[in-house]
């Protein structure tokens, strides 16, 4: 099966069932009973469940949700580190999924890479025999594959780092290095299982703007994991909200702050700071393109905080325009306000 090409990674209705009769699950599901009623039954976990979405190239695809949810088992489904029970996994348009240990091989070699929460560094191997460890695997010779990892190093701030050892380092900077080793071979796509998780609240933010930093640079494609809203809506293009293995809501993170489907989804968007993140795009009324040609005109990424004083001083809407300049919508002063309200 070939897919759409712009897409880099499609899932279509993928799930994973831990337990020795995945497929005799399913009847129970139709039947109304619950994940919780399923494994109280059978002692079947249903970690995914009928998950489909799609990665652009070049983007952060975002998948959180609280422990349990099956974001983490899903993430592994995608280089097959965990078998999914049912599906499609369509990566540059080729099934994951129908790929023999050859082909899996290749695609974990040169195109996936994966950087975990704990750091996974060996021991007794140098920071640069850490970042040069998936060269040595793909048969690079030592010096050109110690070139190429020193320029990684230095790519994530750790140059004059390359003889020392994980111990010498500190929680973040060990951090830098797992990243530097799945960056070392080139990837297409990186898989970020909660990578900063672990490290203290200042070492995190500074470790987010990193990874900013280096996609500016780099453009990978990247599905990201994490428990944490604020860091998904700083890092996502899109953000996919699971619970117990279902994706209940999927959006940019302006679309899901502005209209959350659920109260779990809800509860998420709760403390997140409402004047920043929306946009006259998801709080306008749609209008006619002929449509408002004398009021003032925004772009339709303009935030909500610079939305309040441009609305304080007049009573007339504001046209919202699109990238091309045309008018996509309109925004008022009462639109303004209930956008502010609905935080509270």
């Amino acid at each position: 099966m070939k897919n759409e090409p712009q897409y880099t990674i499609s899932c279509r209705k993928v799930w994973k069932i831990f337990g020795p009769n995945p497929g005799g699950v399913r009847p129970l599901l139709n039947q109304g009973l619950s994940r919780a009623d399923i494994l109280a039954q059978t002692g079947h976990v249903i970690a995914v469940r009928d998950v489909s979405f799609d990665v652009r190239p070049g983007e952060i695809f975002v998948v959180m949700g609280l422990s349990g949810s099956g974001k983490s088992t899903l993430i592994r489904c995608l280089s097959r580190l965990i078998e999914p029970s049912e599906g499609e996994i369509i990566v540059d348009g080729e099934n994951v999924v129908e790929f023999d240990a050859t082909q899996l091989r290749e695609l974990r070699r040169h195109k996936m890479s994966m950087v975990f929460q704990r750091f996974g560094l060996f021991p007794h191997r140098t920071i640069l025999d850490n970042v040069s460890y998936g060269l040595e695997i793909q048969g690079i010779k030592k010096a050109p594959r110690y070139d190429h990892a020193r320029q990684v190093l230095e790519m994530v701030g750790l140059k004059g780092w390359e003889q020392h050892y994980p111990h010498e380092l500190s929680g973040g900077m060990q951090q830098r290095v797992g990243l530097a080793r799945a960056l070392a071979v080139d990837p297409e796509i990186l898989l970020c299982d909660e990578p900063f998780s672990a490290l203290d609240p200042l070492i995190r933010r500074e470790m987010q703007d990193e990874l900013l930093r280096l996609q500016k640079r780099l453009n990978k494609t990247l599905v990201f994991i994490t428990h944490d809203f604020l860091e998904a809506i700083k890092l996502g293009h899109h953000i996919a909200i699971m619970k117990d293995g279902e994706i209940v809501q999927l959006g940019k993170p302006e679309e899901i702050v502005a209209h959350p489907v659920n109260d779990y989804v809800r509860e998420f968007t709760r403390d997140v700071p409402r004047v920043k993140i929306l946009t006259a795009k998801t709080i306008m009324t749609v209008a006619a393109t002929d449509s408002g040609s004398d009021h003032v005109s925004v772009h339709a990424d303009t935030n909500l905080e610079q939305l309040i004083g441009l609305t304080a001083v007049s009573d007339d809407p504001l046209v919202v325009l699109d990238d091309e300049g045309c008018v996509i919508g309109m925004v008022n002063r009462t639109a303004v306000l209930q956008a502010l309200s609905e935080g509270n």
